[in-house]
């Protein structure tokens, strides 16, 4: 009766303790975020209508038409699992691709846009107007999306909600730093705007000048790397046309040494692109 008396009450005070710690649905979160994510990188890729979960069953039926087109031609489920699995991830290495190479060319103008704003500021401008007036003289790339934000406050007259509106069509990291400096200027007033977005577009020059210097002596790393993912594949693919090579997959061990070479295939590619690529600047201003 001691010991059930004693875990009786080391349990009660456990529970006790436990109760004083908020439950956080830690799935959920991230869930939340993959989604944030995934919506940010459509944004980026200029990809209109198609939500993250849209871009998993494109994944799937992808991967799915993939696989069994190449069940019909190499008879065996582990090759033609292979091709599946690369086929599933396609459309999502397309999109990021093109969101990267957005955001790399947008990168070059926001210190453009923010000199136009400056200009606007300057010149006597309200806040809304020098926003507003990006969509007629500031780079064509970035034109549509400053359109929409005067449009949008013609309409309703909310500076805020058609600031954060702006900031969604963008998704960018630099755009959201713009977006919180107007918008803390408009709150509280001030007359250092114009000096802020100077300041701004002096560091934004920087950053791209330094950026670029250190992406063009890593680039060869970025092309090894995708060049040695291609190669054992491409060498899988050209095997696949000798059916008396194929036997040797056509077994649980062919199976486990394909399982194996994919997982090192996607980590090594990870460590590698980790070790050469920049690192992206965080939407932390949502």
């Amino acid at each position: 009766m001691g010991v059930v008396a004693g875990l009786l009450l080391g349990a009660g005070l456990a529970s006790v303790w436990w109760s004083f710690w908020p439950v956080r649905d830690r799935g959920g979160d991230r869930a939340v975020a993959w989604s944030q994510t995934v919506r940010d990188t459509l944004t980026q890729a200029e990809v209109t209508g198609v939500t993250p979960g849209g871009l998993v069953a494109v994944s799937v039926l992808v991967g799915l038409l993939v696989g069994a087109v190449a069940l019909l031609v190499v008879p065996v489920p582990a090759v033609a699992a292979c091709f599946g699995a690369f086929g599933a991830a396609a459309p999502w290495a397309l999109v990021r691709g093109r969101a990267r190479r957005r955001l790399a060319s947008t990168r070059a103008l926001w210190p453009d846009v923010v000199d136009h704003l400056a200009s606007g500021v300057r010149a006597g401008l309200s806040l809304p107007e020098a926003v507003a007036q990006v969509g007629d003289r500031g780079p064509a790339e970035l034109r549509a999306p400053f359109r929409a934000f005067a449009e949008d406050y013609r309409a309703t007259g909310r500076f805020a909600d058609s600031l954060d509106a702006l900031k969604e069509r963008l998704a960018d990291p630099v755009a959201d730093r713009v977006v919180a400096a107007l918008r803390l200027t408009r709150d509280v007033g001030g007359t250092d705007l114009g000096r802020l977005l100077r300041t701004l577009s002096s560091f934004l020059r920087d950053d791209l000048r330094t950026r670029g210097e250190i992406e063009a002596r890593q680039s060869w790393t970025v092309y090894a790397a995708r060049l040695a993912v291609a190669a054992p594949w491409a060498v899988l693919a050209m095997l696949a046309t000798r059916p008396e090579a194929l036997r040797a997959y056509d077994s649980t061990a062919g199976a486990l040494v394909l399982l194996a070479g994919g997982v090192a295939t996607v980590v090594a590619y990870r460590l590698m692109l980790r070790v050469a690529r920049l690192p992206d600047d965080p939407r932390v201003l949502r």
